[in-house]
């Protein structure tokens, strides 16, 4: 009983004040407090006591705990553990010695238990469901971790980009958990906009990157009208206000909507990839104060192999991964 709660109980004509001690979902007294609370000897009390584990009334194990407690013994003080009876005991020997003390005792000791599990239910409830989403949310990403070293045999660089991923996002995890249990979320984003990208500066970018590198007439070859639906919905407003408010958020959709939606005939990750760093660039938000690539080249790879074969209802999780590594406040 090292935690516990300390409430004053005070009698009705408030001759007697007590320190009741809260924990462990009930309240705890020492036989001398017993005593003192009933207006009976300590021999009389001992004596109920016993009777009601001997009758087996109440199980000793589970109603009574040892506690240290400082006495004074002649001129000393002396630390000792004693015994302590919960609610049950105290209000088995309330019945047995007819004491209306008893039952003024019970009667608030019952509410301030029960204010105590309410307080207690929802502050263990809210850290409760923090935790499970937390430990679902990096679950979910080594699925998807997993889901991509089966994919294909991995190059070293894409490797080392998993490696990261996980590193960056265990890193993450570990410091939303130090701001007391916190889920992974997306906050502290980059709300001011520098640059909106519209669908013909993509597409005049994707034919710049065609002629620059060379690839073939499939490459950036629209199948048909989804990859401008892909652009236009990470600016998509509710009651004009934006769904994706923060750049990174922006970005991250961006990223998975141009994998997942396979529009091109050729190209598809790597104009997925191209467009998330040059969206990132003309905001920003593409290096560090200090000159660095916020995200590693090998870890774009990683992480766009990661969105292609991830499932359809991982989306959120994915979004979140993205917007955590890019965002410049973590």
């Amino acid at each position: 009983m090292d935690k516990s709660e300390i409430k004053i109980y005070k009698t009705n004509e408030g001759k007697t004040s007590i320190e009741v001690k809260l924990e462990k979902e009930t309240v705890w007294l020492s036989l001398n407090q017993i005593s003192e609370l009933f207006e009976r000897d300590k021999s009389v009390i001992s004596r109920h006591i016993n009777n009601i584990f001997k009758e087996g009334e109440l199980e000793r194990n589970a109603t009574v705990a040892k506690y240290a407690t400082v006495q004074e013994e002649g001129k000393r003080k002396i630390n000792r553990n004693i015994d302590f009876f919960n609610l049950d005991v105290i209000i088995s020997v309330g019945y047995r010695i007819k004491s209306k003390r008893g039952t003024q005792f019970r009667i608030w000791a019952n509410q301030i238990v029960k204010d105590y599990l309410i307080k207690g239910y929802v502050v263990n409830q809210q850290r409760l469901e923090k935790q499970v989403e937390q430990f679902n949310e990096l679950k979910e990403t080594i699925k998807i971790l997993g889901n991509a070293l089966k994919y294909k045999k991995l190059s070293n660089d894409e490797s080392k980009g998993l490696l990261k991923i996980i590193s960056d996002y265990s890193y993450a995890l570990e410091i939303i958990d130090q701001y007391d249990y916190q889920t992974l979320k997306i906050e502290k984003t980059s709300i001011k906009e520098i640059y909106r990208l519209t669908y013909e500066e993509a597409i005049s970018q994707i034919e710049l990157v065609k002629k620059t590198y060379g690839n073939s007439d499939l490459f950036g070859h629209e199948k048909d009208n989804s990859f401008k639906s892909s652009v236009s919905t990470i600016y998509q407003t509710f009651g004009r206000v934006d769904l994706y408010p923060s750049i990174e958020e922006k970005a991250a959709n961006l990223l998975y909507l141009i994998v997942k939606n396979h529009s091109f005939s050729d190209g598809n990750k790597r104009i997925a990839a191209f467009l998330f760093l040059y969206f990132l660039e003309k905001n920003r938000l593409l290096f560090t104060e200090t000159g660095n690539k916020r995200i590693a080249d090998n870890a774009l790879v990683a992480l766009t192999l990661m969105i292609a074969i991830s499932k359809p209802e991982e989306k959120d999780t994915m979004i979140k991964i993205i917007v955590n590594l890019i965002n410049k406040n973590n």
